[in-house]
């Protein structure tokens, strides 16, 4: 998964972002799509500190550590660190607990409990023992999953407001339930994306930053595959 954020991120002109334009290009990677828990979720991520290494609300060490490595999956260490670094799961939990309502948390705490299933059918090995291959092929499998029934959802949505269908959007499932929570992939992928790209780790070694901006250079050089720039809070 991480070779296709990264491409993504590399792919934007050099310039200095700030914290908010950070977290735009997050929710351009997930499809552009606003965040489960909306302007508070963004306004506690712009402000979110380091998260420490107790529970969080509801989810105890177990399950942060649970959240880590479902992170991990999606963010592995490269050349750089991952998202296990950034301690993304327990801001994600974090997130949940402040940000998320009852329905949409109960959701994310079920979606654990399903990633965890799916592993043990696939593998017969729990989620956190599985080996890293093994782990990628399921969040893989349920991250297509999760886009196929959010792109029916909002084409169904499209279509009863007599909206365009966007290009490229499958037909409207004729059971697509619109009103229903968002899918619970979907949310763990926004918020380890979101977690670790506004996070001191993601920004200073995943990305380039500087502390204190220059003069504006309109055509600095890019030369192809450097990091984009971080955030600049």
């Amino acid at each position: 998964m991480r070779s296709t954020i990264e491409a993504l991120l590399e792919s934007e002109p050099e310039g200095l972002l700030n914290r908010r334009e950070a977290i735009r290009r997050v929710s351009a990677l997930l499809g552009g799509l606003a965040f489960v828990g909306g302007n508070n979720l963004l306004a506690a991520a712009e402000s979110a500190r380091p998260a420490s290494d107790g529970a969080v609300g509801e989810f105890s060490v177990q399950d942060i550590a649970f959240l880590d490595e479902i992170a991990e999956t999606i963010l592995p260490a490269t050349k750089t660190p991952g998202a296990k670094a950034a301690k993304t799961g327990a801001f994600m939990a974090l997130m949940v607990t402040d940000c998320y309502g009852p329905a949409e948390q109960k959701v994310f705490r079920e979606g654990m409990q399903k990633v965890d299933d799916a592993v043990k059918q696939a593998n017969h090995v729990s989620f956190m023992v599985a080996t890293p291959p093994q782990r990628l092929a399921v969040l893989t499998a349920l991250d297509h999953e999760q886009k196929r029934i959010m792109d029916a959802r909002e084409a169904a949505d499209r279509k009863q407001k007599g909206l365009v269908p966007l290009p490229g959007a499958p037909a409207a499932a004729a059971a697509a339930d619109i009103k229903a929570p968002v899918h619970y992939f979907r949310m763990m992928k926004e918020l380890a994306l979101l977690g670790f790209f506004t996070s001191k780790v993601g920004c200073t070694q995943a990305l380039r930053y500087v502390e204190v901006p220059g003069r504006f250079d309109p055509c600095t050089p890019y030369a192809a595959g450097g990091a984009a720039w971080a955030a600049h809070a």
